[in-house]
């Protein structure tokens, strides 16, 4: 079998056709740099703006108007001439500026003065007993079902957890004519006093807090029951979901449905940065890892950039910003003129679009017991590892997520730590009771996506 692989290059390589993603290149075009953009998905958008070029009218109205604001991004960025290549599983990157792929079938290679990751953001696990049951999905796969196809539950769905797109998604199916059950919250009721201390950057995003209250408004005045403060929560059915039951007030209830809906907010989707050796803190806040950057988003001394929620979580309209940075920064660092005052105003932007997010983080904090789960619920859903298989390995011995596999097997499976991670880091946190900086992470190794062999011949 002969081995190939097509080959070209940029002055910069971006990964991930986001809010992020789309403006780095755009600015980048404008500055005179070469660009060439990477994207899984055929069609540009990312997550957050999915099919937005070719969604219909209809569609857009159901979806909102800050959906439909990401119009303006692509369009800028079709302008820009950028080199997109959809349909690209990147599998690996390096920090000098290497970025292999596999599109078509086949593999090629584009090799970047500089690569900036604007992969976003995934959703954060949720491992309470029954999530691995056939009729259990998260928010945002049934936001992505919504956007991608127009696609709705025939039947009453539940939706459960905590965060904006909770509220957002049950305002988008009303609006689409599908039925909601439920939607419970778990937001404590402390939780608004803790984020209330937090006010002074909140009032400056006054206008997202204000879209948070008209959604909530509109939910009710749909008459969608929504229960709030809830807790202990499971999926009720035994060979696939029936139902939702949780306590709330002090007494137990159960919503029928043949599918549950759950979030707790979203984390940076690091998997690529951590797969090029880049250093990771944990934050505190956010409880997840993020990439260790300077202002503009540059990973050290190395030509390796990232912006974007991959970064931190910081919404669309600031991940745009991030990305107009880096691109700012990269174009700086390969000669180009970049105005000052251009610079200073994106940083502007980016303090205001950011000013609320200490808020969100507070209000929004998922609760121990949806992160951190009991022994009898599955943790690692690709290989069955149980949390209490994992405080077992704990006692004997095990110190991190790493150890996990030689003891269990865990995180080996197709997803390679993506669904488990956090999770694993956090059970073993627990039960050595040290901060999860010190567990640490998956080793993430190359490829991070499933290749076949095939790819690389004619």
């Amino acid at each position: 079998m002969e081995i190939t692989m097509t080959e070209h290059t940029a002055d910069l390589v971006v990964v991930g056709s986001g809010p992020a993603g789309m403006a780095a290149a755009s600015e980048a075009v404008s500055l005179g740099l070469s660009v060439s953009v990477l994207d899984e998905q055929l069609e540009i958008g990312g997550q957050i703006y999915r099919r937005v070029e070719k969604a219909p009218r209809n569609l857009l109205g159901i979806l909102g108007p800050d959906y439909s604001a990401g119009k303006r991004l692509a369009d800028e960025f079709r302008k820009s001439g950028s080199n997109y290549i959809g349909g690209a599983t990147v599998w690996n990157v390096t920090t000098e500026g290497v970025v292999d792929y596999v599109a078509d079938g086949h593999a090629a290679q584009v090799a970047g003065r500089y690569v900036l990751l604007a992969s976003g953001a995934m959703e954060r696990p949720f491992p309470i007993e029954g999530w691995t049951l056939p009729g259990v999905m998260s928010a945002g796969a049934g936001q992505i079902m919504l956007k991608g196809a127009g696609a709705l539950p025939k039947d009453p769905v539940v939706m459960a957890g905590c965060g904006p797109l909770l509220y957002l998604l049950a305002w988008q199916y009303i609006r689409a004519g599908a039925q909601i059950a439920a939607v419970v919250d778990t937001t404590p009721r402390g939780a608004y006093w803790q984020a209330l201390r937090r006010t002074t950057g909140a009032l400056a995003g006054w206008r997202d807090l204000a879209k948070g209250l008209k959604l909530l408004s509109a939910i009710r005045r749909a008459g969608v029951r929504v229960y709030s403060a809830a807790s202990s929560l499971k999926v009720e059915g035994s060979t696939r979901a029936e139902g939702l039951s949780f306590e709330v007030r002090g007494s137990t209830k159960t919503i029928p449905a043949s599918l549950v809906l759950l979030h707790q907010g979203v984390v940076p989707n690091t998997q690529l940065s951590w797969s090029t050796g880049s250093e990771h803190t944990w934050d505190k806040e956010q409880l997840c890892w993020r990439p260790v950057t300077d202002d503009a988003g540059r990973v050290g001394n190395t030509n390796l950039y990232v912006a974007g929620d991959c970064r931190g979580i910081v919404g669309a309209n600031a991940s745009a910003v991030q990305g107009r940075l880096a691109a700012l920064s990269i174009a700086g660092n390969l000669g180009s003129s970049v105005e000052r005052r251009r610079e200073e105003a994106l940083k502007a932007e980016l303090r205001k679009f950011t000013a609320i997010r200490p808020f969100l983080d507070t209000l929004y904090r998922p609760q121990d017991e949806n992160r951190i789960p009991p022994d009898h619920v599955v943790v690692c859903r690709c290989e069955e590892v149980s949390a209490g298989q994992i405080r077992k390995y704990v006692e004997l011995g095990c110190l991190g997520p790493n150890q996990t596999k030689a003891f269990g097997r865990c995180g080996m499976g197709p997803c390679q730590g993506r669904l488990c991670g956090l999770t694993v880091t956090e059970v073993i946190s627990e039960a050595r009771t040290v901060e999860p900086s010190e567990v640490g992470y998956y080793r993430v190794r190359s490829p991070i996506k499933p290749i076949l062999l095939g790819n690389f011949s004619d």
